[in-house]
């Protein structure tokens, strides 16, 4: 039992070129399934920090391969809906190129202070799952880029300016950093309880 977070990192890793292969040869054919796959790559994400907590087995080396399995599957859920909806995701290009860079910068600072690589698990990179999952959702099943996907751009560019901030402002590298409050309590050397959903 104490490996089942880990089984659950594993599941989400490999949904990542299920989802890939879907896409890419099949394009619309099992749009449903994919869906479903992100559905259960989400809630793979909560739970694994949540049972980890529950055993005592949560480490800072869980949470960073939690961290780096978080960035290939929904980076692998963007390229499944550019493979499957490919003039959507083509006529904005610019807004998702913003958003990526964004991503590396949020890697390279952590890099350039701490020597390694940014694993805070914000609250509003949570919410900001949340609204990757309604995006991708209705993109795929829809081929909309509506609110919601415009919305889920909004929400990643403010989540990882969060990011940015939270590295910049900590003193020295820490995983699970709810937001930039939280880092003037870790300076201050204040403790904090975090919450049991948010903290995975």
């Amino acid at each position: 039992m104490k490996q089942l977070p880990y089984a659950l990192i594993l599941f989400r890793f490999l949904c990542a070129p299920v989802m890939l292969c879907l896409g890419y040869f099949y394009q619309t054919q099992y749009t449903k399934l994919i869906v479903v796959l992100l559905f259960l790559g989400l809630l793979s994400d909560v739970l694994d920090g949540i049972i980890a907590r529950k055993q005592n087995t949560s480490t800072a080396k869980m949470h960073r391969l939690d961290s780096q399995t978080d960035m290939i599957f929904w980076l692998s859920a963007g390229f499944t809906a550019w493979f499957i909806r490919p003039q959507t995701i083509s006529e904005n290009l610019f807004m998702i190129w913003i958003l990526l860079g964004m991503e590396a910068s949020c890697y390279l600072v952590s890099i350039l202070k701490f020597g390694r690589e940014t694993c805070t698990h914000a609250y509003l990179s949570k919410f900001w799952g949340i609204t990757l999952l309604a995006a991708f959702t209705d993109l795929i099943l829809n081929g909309n880029a509506g609110f919601l996907f415009y919305f889920c751009l909004c929400a990643g560019i403010v989540s990882h300016l969060d990011r940015i901030l939270i590295t910049l402002i900590l003193p020295k590298w820490q995983h699970d950093v709810p937001n930039t409050y939280h880092v003037y309590l870790i300076r201050k050397g204040k403790t904090f309880k975090k919450f049991a959903l948010f903290n995975s």
